[in-house]
């Protein structure tokens, strides 16, 4: 998404376009998860490989329901606002992946 904006792309086509493109990658690598985990000793119940079936289940009735509100906040929130927001994001996700770097 920051990618997009810098191409100037109006910000609420480069979340959506970002969201779209997401789920083929998704696909894709819940689709590897399950070939490399497949034949794993151990797994817990319910899961295909290293995917855990109940969750991908909880995360998709969540999504379900909760996108449209993100898609509707997209529309109504002041571009800067948006663009605040998805800074935040992506430092703290940032700062997270650095700590489980040094930490780990």
């Amino acid at each position: 998404m920051p990618f997009l904006t810098w191409c100037n792309m109006r910000i609420q086509q480069a979340i959506g376009t970002s969201a779209a493109v997401g789920l083929p990658i998704a696909l894709a690598g819940a689709l590897g998860y399950m070939i490399n985990g497949w034949s794993t000793a151990g797994m817990p119940a319910y899961t295909l490989g290293y995917v855990s079936v109940p969750a991908v289940l909880l995360i998709s009735a969540v999504s379900f329901f909760t996108a449209p509100f993100g898609a509707r906040l997209a529309h109504r929130l002041p571009v800067a606002t948006l663009k605040k927001i998805f800074a935040a994001l992506l430092l703290v996700l940032s700062l997270k992946m650095l700590q489980t770097v040094f930490t780990a």
